[in-house]
């Protein structure tokens, strides 16, 4: 436990790091005020020194997991012409699903108010699923313009349904998630008509 009045470097990210392990051992309904902080082995009230309440430390773990996310996808039209297309995709598709994807997801809809922040700040231009969407299409537009993806392929729809498939991936998680990578690689390729396999 931190000796109260010892600053606590990066306190926002320990605080997240440790709502996230809570999350994963207990699911949302073990996620409070309390937990968190235990976990993050700091005073209970660290927590309200940095958000105006749980609804607002929810929604902002929830945001900056996204914006990471964006932030790991928007290199990816950068990567046209190398590798293969479908791996290049399936690698972006597993930074959304994450090690912690489906629970960061579940902790989104879990309360009315946060899904309500968390909405209200990708509509005001904060980066999430609608700023990965547009990077694969914009990857998937640069590589049809190579010719490494079929060229009557409609590039934003193949990236809104990848995105939105990727979606009900993080909100219905399977029995099985180490699956996942597998499930990823199967739906890019029957989804990205490439070329001989975009090589």
């Amino acid at each position: 436990m931190s000796p109260r009045g010892v600053a606590i470097p990066d306190v926002r990210e320990r605080l997240f790091a440790a709502a996230e392990r809570v999350l994963a051992r207990e699911g949302t309904a073990g996620l409070n005020n309390r937990s968190v902080t235990e976990e993050a082995g700091c005073a209970k009230g660290l927590l309200y020194n940095h958000f105006t309440d749980l609804d607002d430390f929810v929604a902002q773990l929830v945001l900056d997991r996204f914006a990471r996310i964006a932030a790991e996808v928007d290199p990816l039209p950068d990567r046209a012409g190398t590798g293969t297309v479908h791996e290049n995709l399936t690698v972006a598709a597993l930074a959304m699903l994450g090690a912690n994807g489906p629970a960061i997801a579940a902790a989104a809809v879990s309360r009315n108010e946060v899904a309500r922040r968390v909405a209200r700040s990708w509509a005001d231009g904060a980066p999430g699923p609608g700023a990965v969407e547009d990077a694969m299409t914009r990857y998937l537009q640069a590589e049809q313009r190579l010719g490494r993806v079929a060229p009557d392929a409609d590039c934003p729809m193949l990236a809104l349904a990848l995105t939105g498939t990727v979606h009900h991936l993080l909100m219905h998680p399977g029995p099985q998630p180490q699956d996942g990578p597998a499930l990823i690689r199967r739906l890019v390729t029957a989804l990205v008509p490439t070329p001989d396999d975009g090589r």
